[in-house]
């Protein structure tokens, strides 16, 4: 079972451990990093043990640290940029921008074999590499320069964004990304080609011959199984969907209880048919359902669906969790969300797959929290 928990909030980066021999709800802080700044969010390389942290510091920028000792040190690294002329339409009628970078939104390891290699998805609609722990970044112009990105369109900003990176496993040249609004796209050659694989899914909001159209759906999350990466699970902005063929096509699941809107959906590492979903109340509104806060779970491949609220508010509860702001362990034995009104719950199974079935509340009053990822070390 991971042993660290990085949630990443609007007034700082809160690094988790678990008491020694302890239970999932045995969490404490331990120590703060960047307390004060806008951490966006942080991800953990298992290769090396490293951590970064993405700080999203309005009028100064983005900023992109690296810690190798567990974050008790942190040295700043590069940041993704575009060149000069690179410019940013946004399908809205308006004239292109020139793309300046506005959010790291997304940050993964790339895989075993590739020391050193990061992926990083923006806003605007960027795709960057790094070979060398981000000391430089590079733009995939392969999908850069994709004539369907003139019709990407922003869903949670003004502009297009690349908040979902999924790497398979058993090949790190197999990479599937979501975009917001873009829909999914895959490249089975390290980013050097790419094709737009969000066949099946629908966007409601769209008129009629638009709505089955690829190009516009708007993903909010997208995860893959560790054990069986042809399976993965994505959430949308007007349903969920699954594919278990790599994500050549997808399929609607309709029986997500109580809404099939939300944001953020994880997948048990070793069974493809267990997902978890934090549902809400969709548009202007964007809270739990009937204020209560509840996760949903399936363990049959979305063919049923339970709805878990041991331990989580059920009165006057407004609590909304972002994309990256629900995680499962790599080991699928602990899960762990935080919500913008500061709540951290965690869960753990006492048998596989049952994680979710009683929840712990962290007894702090955190900032906002827009991330949490696990790590070990």
């Amino acid at each position: 079972m991971s042993d660290r928990l990085l949630v990443s909030t609007r007034k700082g980066l809160f690094v988790l451990e678990r008491a020694v021999d302890g239970h999932c709800g045995d969490w404490r802080i331990a120590s703060t990093a960047f307390l004060g700044d806008n951490v966006a969010l942080a991800m953990a390389d298992q290769r090396d043990s490293s951590w970064y942290a993405v700080l999203d510091l309005g009028h100064f920028g983005n900023k992109l640290q690296r810690s190798t000792d567990l974050g008790r040190s942190w040295i700043e690294c590069a940041v993704p940029a575009f060149a000069p002329g690179d410019e940013v339409a946004t399908a809205d009628g308006k004239p292109p921008q020139a793309a300046a970078l506005k959010l790291i939104w997304s940050l993964e390891a790339g895989g075993a074999s590739e020391p050193g290699r990061l992926w990083a998805g923006t806003v605007p609609g960027g795709l960057f590499r790094s070979d060398d722990h981000g000391a430089s970044w590079h733009l995939v112009r392969a999908l850069w320069d994709r004539p369907e990105r003139a019709e990407w369109f922003g869903g949670g900003f003004d502009q297009p964004g690349i908040h979902s990176i999924c790497i398979d496993p058993r090949n790190p040249r197999c990479l599937r990304i979501a975009i917001s609004s873009g829909g999914v796209w895959r490249s089975d050659d390290g980013g050097a080609s790419w094709e737009q694989t969000a066949h099946g899914m629908f966007a409601a909001y769209m008129p009629a011959d638009r709505r089955d159209d690829p190009n516009i759906q708007d993903v909010h999350r997208l995860v893959q199984c560790r054990a069986a990466p042809d399976v993965l699970w994505a959430q949308h902005h007007n349903g969920v969907f699954r594919s278990v063929s790599g994500g050549g096509d997808w399929h609607e699941v309709p029986n997500v209880r109580p809404s099939v809107f939300g944001f953020a959906v994880a997948v048990h590492p070793h069974d493809p048919a267990c997902a978890w979903f934090v549902p809400a109340v969709k548009d202007e509104r964007r809270i739990p359902v009937d204020a209560q806060l509840v996760v949903a779970r399936t363990s049959d491949g979305g063919a049923s669906f339970e709805v878990l609220r041991d331990g989580l508010p059920q009165q006057h509860a407004y609590d909304l969790v972002y994309r990256h702001a629900l995680a499962i362990d790599q080991d699928g034995e602990c899960l762990a969300f935080g919500s913008t009104t500061g709540g951290l719950w965690t869960s753990t199974g006492a048998r596989p797959g049952t994680a979710g079935d009683r929840w712990q509340q962290l007894p702090a009053r955190l900032p906002p929290v827009h991330a949490v990822t696990f790590a070990r070390g």
